[in-house]
């Protein structure tokens, strides 16, 4: 009887040791992102944003939101790949700047990614700079794969990069609630 008691302690404490574990660690924490998959490029909605230009400002920010349309959580882990060419010719890639951490991305979960690139300024043109397209290439951290997709502006209206430099600076990847 008494060794009944001391199993059922015993399960007990487990049980809220588990239970407090996952609370302190949280679902999209580097510690559960351990038990998935990386996030895949095609299992990824992805969506970029050119943000309204900033009075007096050369440089240009937009947002890459990334949401997890696949069937099961995925670890989002790195800078995602982003480019802007024009054909066959000049391009831009993106460039991360700071730390990342891994993202345990659960299914309907969001990522965004803020990007920063120097536009044509005062007296230029979008001709005058190296690239200026209506589309991005994209990926995950991780994967080869990458998708081509529409830039759009806030409005949901489709609309160009115009990049005068050859990077475009991405903070990190930061999880996104609701």
């Amino acid at each position: 009887m008494q060794r009944r008691s001391v199993l059922a302690t015993t399960m007990a404490a487990l049980a809220f040791t588990v239970a407090a574990g996952l609370t302190v660690t949280g679902c999209g924490s580097g510690r559960m992102a351990a038990l998935h998959a990386n996030c895949r490029t095609k299992g990824l909605s992805w969506k970029v944003t050119v943000l309204k230009a900033a009075p007096h400002s050369a440089d240009r920010e937009a947002k890459l939101l990334v949401v997890n349309k696949g069937s099961q959580p995925c670890v989002f882990d790195g800078f995602p790949t982003f480019a802007v060419h024009v054909g066959k010719g000049p391009e831009s890639y993106g460039k991360g700047q700071g730390r990342t951490m891994p993202i345990d991305l659960r299914r309907g979960g969001m990522v965004t990614t803020h990007l920063r690139y120097k536009d044509h300024g005062p007296g230029m043109t979008p001709a005058d700079c190296l690239v200026s397209n209506d589309e991005a290439i994209v990926g995950a951290p991780r994967d080869r794969h990458q998708k081509l997709i529409k830039v759009r502006d806030e409005k949901g209206k489709k609309t160009r990069m115009n990049i005068c430099e050859q990077t475009i600076r991405m903070g990190p990847p930061i999880e996104q609630n609701g």
